[in-house]
């Protein structure tokens, strides 16, 4: 009888993504992605210890793809703005990964190419040496709950969204105006969540990078 086919961990973490990619509505597992690749759980534990540990390595895997091809052009601004459309596009594919990303991080190559650019980036605006690392910090966790927020979006059904939307219509068009004069006052031109997310997007990251630029000056 033959043996059992022995999977790289590149073919585990490619055929992992396809998944979180084309996936249904049910929740990645281990067990999934076992059977996909026409094996058991325990072969799959070999390459990572645990799911988190796998799904931070595609995630990981996500960075890097992010960051593929990159070449730093304009001024430190423009860097990190161009970086993190590229996070926000690489992980629209992947919605499921931006909250691992988010709420783990990931540590590998991937990582360190993002950290990289954009400690760079920030070094060229000239602030200080010792400001970076806590505007690094506070740019990071920015994109990554900016991305993070979209990518929930993104991973609902359409049943599920449009039963959002109805809940959103009747919580914001339905408030009473006794108990809630602001609410109501502005019903009909408050927006939901899903709305404009390019825009709101693009608006926070450059709100954000000017606050920077001021205390420079």
């Amino acid at each position: 009888m033959a043996g059992r086919r022995r999977w790289s961990t590149e073919e585990i973490l490619d055929t992992a993504a396809e998944l979180l990619r084309t996936g249904d509505t049910e929740p990645f597992s281990v067990r999934k992605l076992a059977a996909a690749l026409g094996t058991d759980s325990s072969s799959l534990y070999r390459h990572f210890r645990n799911k988190t540990e796998l799904l931070r390595a595609v995630a990981d895997r996500t960075l890097a793809a992010a960051m593929d091809g990159y070449r730093p052009e304009g001024d430190w601004k423009q860097r990190i703005t161009a970086t993190a459309l590229r996070l926000r596009e690489a992980f629209g594919q992947h919605p499921q990964l931006a909250v691992v990303w988010g709420r783990y991080a990931s540590g590998g190559a991937g990582s360190r190419l993002v950290m990289e650019e954009v400690l760079q980036a920030l070094r060229a605006s000239g602030l200080p040496d010792e400001e970076i690392p806590s505007r690094y910090h506070r740019i990071v966790i920015l994109l990554a709950a900016l991305i993070a927020s979209e990518a929930g979006i993104g991973t609902l059904a359409p049943d599920e969204y449009e039963q959002g939307m109805e809940h959103f219509r009747v919580a914001v068009l339905g408030a009473d105006p006794d108990q809630f004069p602001a609410l109501a006052h502005f019903a009909r031109e408050i927006r939901p969540l899903a709305a404009d997310r390019r825009a709101a997007f693009d608006e926070i990251l450059s709100g954000h990078l000017a606050q920077i630029e001021a205390a420079i000056r």
